[in-house]
């Protein structure tokens, strides 16, 4: 085996290195200061199966032997702990935000400049700085058909036309608002006694009442049918 591939893991770093098996540890942990900013003297390694194990396999804690001796195989894991934190090592200096200097400024100052998101967004009317939008005003809806007038009612599917007269025209609590007509039929055609959701809006008897749009209804002079002129004299 010339080389061995191995997973190096640090508390910042994780990479992928492939190392020499007669490599000593001393010279293992000459290799991986660089790579984790960990001070070789200051590094402790342990060998593990995989990232996510926290079972110690071995501890390669014998500087002068060499990497072959702790029966490292392809694709193990070597974790590298700092011994001495406060030592000159460089881990920590790119994720230690306590380090950075930060530049700060009270609201006051923030509002008054020009060069800001904030001031962006006041100059091109952005977000809650965006004019209200004023909701147009509800148009009533006009419809001509007088309560108790005779209608004819078209379903517009190309079924039958129905006969009964305007009880209701008006706004109701269902369909998503507008103007409905209420029609009591001449004949048992419609789906309700005149209440829709226990909300009543005009009175007749089961199956006779019904709610249509005004669009499909022709009032005039339609007389209610005689059921029994088309049937022969008994």
């Amino acid at each position: 085996m010339s080389t061995i591939t191995l997973f190096v893991l640090s508390t910042e770093t994780r990479s992928e290195r492939r190392f020499s098996p007669h490599l000593t540890v001393r010279e293992l942990k000459t290799k991986l200061e660089p790579v984790t900013g960990i001070p070789a003297p200051s590094q402790k390694i342990t060998l593990h199966a995989s990232e996510d194990s926290a079972q110690v396999l071995t501890s390669l804690d014998d500087d002068d032997r060499p990497l072959g001796y702790y029966s490292v195989r392809d694709f193990q894991v070597l974790k590298i702990q700092d011994t001495n934190p406060s030592s000159t090592s460089s881990a920590g200096q790119y994720t230690d935000v306590s380090r950075v200097e930060k530049f700060e400024i009270s609201r006051e100052e923030y509002e008054q400049r020009r060069d800001t998101v904030l001031a962006y967004k006041q100059r091109n009317h952005m977000g809650r700085f965006a004019p209200e939008k004023k909701s147009a005003p509800k148009v009533e809806e006009h419809v001509d058909i007088p309560i108790g007038a005779r209608c004819q009612v078209d379903p517009g599917d190309g079924s039958m036309k129905k006969l009964g007269a305007v009880r209701f025209v008006g706004e109701t609590k269902f369909g998503g608002g507008g103007v409905w007509v209420g029609v009591e039929y001449d004949e048992p055609l419609g789906k309700n006694d005149g209440s829709v959701q226990g909300e009543r809006y005009f009175a007749c008897k089961p199956s006779y009442g019904a709610f249509v749009r005004p669009g499909k209804v022709q009032v005039g002079d339609f007389p209610p049918e005689d059921i029994m002129e088309d049937e022969e004299e008994i």
